[in-house]
């Protein structure tokens, strides 16, 4: 293969950084720079992942020559598809998964016929629906796939083989190429079709011929020349998209034996020759303000897309799972990724994709439209970051392989729903079986409370439940409804609440099309079906979003002012997570019109007749049942929780089995075909125009129904205050004060002079305080707590404490830092 020079140092990140003998901390703390390159340098020499770097592939970190054939990178990349040589295929787990490819290919292959007219199949015909062209393309990958892996009853089949490629010349002259033009979405011509193309031809690379082959790569070339480059415009890629276009160019640059490109893909992730606002690796604060785009990972863990769309369960997957591919790709070449921000994907695993995995289900707050296509149900999604994070290991050796393999270890086995070894690829099977043999044990449950102050989101883990939070602003849309997807999405962000227990396929089997997508659990909203949302999305006019939490526990408060896309509706609601209980008020609940509801739950039942009790009396289990509920004090769901009203409200409540299709949330992939789901839905009632109102219930995850009917007597957490200028509430075990100001206000013995989220938690002789600017507009925060002898012992950079009155006056500087907790420790004299 041609290589091509190395940049100059002033060129690179990597050669400057190589002369750097500075240390960057990671996520542990300790990791240096030389770490992270010689890291990336070792994926080339992964002897413990055979199957996803070959036998035979040139080791770079133990002194070998670098591997720069285009034979060899070819092998690298049918491995990834393919598993490799060498299966044992009397193994049960890799003899079911050759199975698998063997099935999906005699799906895929059905009614494939190059001797038609109007399309290669005769379901992808249209001339005006793009993702007919790279649907096409994926059937002839998974076809291909099945004829190169031993064992099936495809391998090596020559009628299939002269099948396949008069398919590729089929689509090459009636689809896809320079003497075609492009309609519909530009992904589909860019990146979907490419992406599979590009498999199909490493697959049968030595059946296709010279002539063949090159018409192939100039068709690619033709919608997909340059990773820098995007789209007839010019624009420059970013997040995601530029991960995937940078696959296309690299596997492309392989086929051509190309080393120049090779080299351009490799600083494209990098940005080298650009602004650096377009780095996938560099954390995307500082640039996002500085060119207007907010696509990418931040240092929170927080991933955008399509400029203000949270994207970690969509996009940000997809990054991580094709950047890890590249990586394999390209370690221990003249093109290995060295860039020193490659340290950063240690933090998106850790921050941006760990918290926000459910045993096996990856939270619907951040995927997007994607909660809208059935094939990506059934913790689909959480499969793509495993298969990315075991590719990821051989390259951050040390600690963080060993994190990563415990983490590997541990959403594998807690997910009980879908047995990941029975459902991934051959390589990924072989490789998690080697980190499942590894005696680094499983990380254990995830216990954390976890915000995301650049997307608007929150997620609180227990042992035994973990509950997503959903929020906008007015720097985060509050859903993504394009191409015909997402129909229904109108509250995904209005305070959606998700609550994950051991009933793992509660969003999984047909949830987001049968659910009532107009009273989503944990929303205010004014009743109504809107419009199909179609082509919609909004920010908000409110910059309150977001919340505090308490360092190493599981205590946070969080909030948002609600003011509803396409209505009047105008609110301000709060979750003070408290542990296994979490706090849930609103107030100034106002609308001109319409009829407000706050949705306490609306959970589907994986027992149509789940008992519900109410004051501790059974409400019937018919479906159709609704009913009017004075005076409710507590309630109970089995299988999924409690609910405690300190003060008795009325509530309405209803049982209904849900038909719908997916056809009908999704004009694009969705299917006609009927579902029916069963559904217990709680809400109270504001009235018709409602001014002022307001809420406050407990909700106790998980918690029986005889736990529940204790705190309704004695209830664990106490409302403070719950006007339009402060909520607050203490916990009655330790006095933990928790509050969010929405304005300047006081909380018993805490003061704010602004919009602030604060936590105050009293421990022996020490007194611990959280807070942030949850506007994230305010230059200080500045509080005051009185509560007497009370001296500073630590703070974080920018918080000071000094004496005033019969307290302590604390001021915090918030300037750029973005919602960010900031924490410090007082002593008692």
């Amino acid at each position: 293969m041609r290589r091509s020079p190395r940049p100059s140092t002033a060129d690179t990140f990597c050669e400057g950084s190589a002369m750097n003998p500075g240390t960057t901390r990671g996520t542990n703390g300790t990791t240096t720079r030389r770490t992270v390159l010689a890291g990336a340098a070792a994926l080339g020499a992964a002897a413990a992942l055979p199957l996803v770097l070959p036998a035979g592939t040139a080791r770079a970190a133990a002194g070998d020559p670098a591997v720069d054939d285009a034979a060899s990178l070819r092998t690298r990349w049918h491995t990834l598809l393919t598993g490799g040589p060498g299966l044992d295929l009397t193994d049960p787990q890799i003899a079911a998964a050759v199975a698998r490819a063997g099935r999906a290919a005699t799906t895929s292959a059905k009614g494939m016929d190059p001797s038609r007219t109007d399309g290669l199949f005769p379901d992808l015909t249209s001339t005006t629906l793009s993702n007919h062209v790279t649907t096409s393309f994926k059937r002839l990958a998974t076809v291909a796939t099945a004829w190169a892996v031993p064992g099936t009853p495809q391998y090596g089949d020559t009628a299939l083989r002269d099948l396949l490629l008069a398919g590729i010349d089929w689509m090459l002259a009636n689809r896809y190429g320079p003497d075609h033009t492009r309609f519909d979405n530009d992904w589909d011509w860019e990146i979907g079709s490419a992406l599979a193309l590009n498999d199909a031809t490493v697959l049968l690379h030595d059946a296709l011929g010279a002539e063949r082959l090159a018409r192939i790569t100039a068709a690619v070339r033709h919608y997909t020349p340059d990773p820098n480059l995007w789209r007839a415009d010019r624009q420059i890629a970013t997040g995601a998209n530029r991960v995937w276009i940078s696959t296309v160019v690299a596997v492309n640059a392989v086929l051509r034996d190309n080393g120049d490109d090779l080299a351009r893909v490799r600083d494209a992730l990098s940005d080298v020759e650009g602004s650096g606002a377009n780095s996938v690796l560099a954390h995307n604060d500082a640039s996002a303000a500085a060119e207007g785009t907010g696509e990418g990972f931040y240092s929170d863990g927080s991933f955008l897309q399509h400029y203000k769309h949270p994207y970690n369960g969509g996009y940000g997957k997809e990054l991580l799972n094709n950047l890890s591919r590249l990586l394999n790709l390209l370690a221990g070449t003249a093109w290995t990724v060295t860039d020193p921000d490659l340290d950063n994907v240690r933090g998106w695993v850790d921050e941006g994709f760990d918290p926000l995995l459910a045993r096996g289900d990856v939270m619907a707050s951040v995927c997007g439209r994607e909660i809208a296509r059935p094939s990506k149900q059934g913790h689909v999604s959480a499969q793509t970051v495993i298969e990315a994070v075991i590719r990821l290991i051989p390259g951050f050796p040390g600690e963080t392989a060993d994190r990563f393999t415990a983490l590997v270890k541990q959403w594998i086995a807690e997910d009980t729903y879908r047995d990941f070894l029975a459902v991934t690829d051959l390589a990924s099977l072989v490789a998690a079986r080697q980190v499942i043999a590894s005696p680094v044990p499983a990380r254990g449950p995830l216990v954390v409370h976890k915000q995301h102050p650049r997307m608007d989101k929150a997620a609180h883990h227990r042992p035994t439940f973990a509950l997503g939070i959903s929020a906008y602003s007015s720097r985060i849309y509050n859903y993504e409804s394009i191409q015909n997807e997402n129909l229904h999405a109108w509250h995904l962000s209005d305070g959606m609440v998700l609550l994950y227990t051991d009933d793992l396929g509660h969003y999984s089997e047909d949830y987001w099309p049968t659910v009532d997508p107009a009273r989503l659990p944990g929303t205010t909203v004014i009743a109504g079906r809107p419009d199909d949302a179609a082509g919609q999305r909004s920010t908000s006019t409110a910059d309150w979003a977001g919340g505090a939490a308490l360092p190493g526990t599981t205590l946070g408060a969080y909030g948002m002012e609600l003011r509803a896309f396409g209505s009047s509706l105008h609110g301000l609601k709060s979750w003070f997570c408290l542990d296994d209980v979490i706090a849930c008020v609103g107030s100034g609940i106002t609308a001109d019109a319409g009829t407000a509801e706050t949705v306490v739950e609306n959970r589907k039942l994986r027992d149509p007749r789940a008992a519900l009790l109410v004051n501790g009396e059974a409400a019937p289990a018919d479906t159709g049942w609704s009913a009017r509920l004075d005076d409710v004090r507590w309630l109970h769901v089995a299988g999924t929780g409690g609910y405690v009203f300190p003060e008795p409200v009325t509530l309405r409540g209803l049982r209904e089995d849900r038909t719908a299709s997916w056809r009908e949330i999704n004009l694009k992939y969705g299917t006609d075909t009927s579902v029916t789901r069963p559904y217990l839905t709680l809400w109270q009632d504001h009235g018709t125009a409602p001014s002022g109102a307001g809420y406050f219930w407990l909700q106790a995850p998980a918690a029986s129904a005889e736990r529940t009917k204790q705190w309704s007597s004695a209830p664990p957490v106490e409302p403070v205050a719950d006007s339009t200028a402060v909520h607050a509430v203490r916990r009655c075990a330790d006095g933990l004060l928790a509050a969010n100001f929405w304005t300047a206000g006081t909380a018993q013995e805490l003061t704010a002079d602004g919009p602030a989220s604060v936590l105050v938690r009293p421990e022996g002789k020490t007194v611990t305080v959280s807070l942030s600017d949850p506007t994230q507009l305010r230059s200080s925060v500045v509080l005051g707590l009185a509560l007497r002898g009370l001296t500073l012992v630590r703070a974080d950079p920018g918080v000071s404490a000094a004496p005033a009155g019969s307290g302590i006056r604390i001021t915090a500087d918030t300037a750029g830092l973005h919602g960010a907790t900031l924490n410090l420790t007082l002593k008692r004299s």
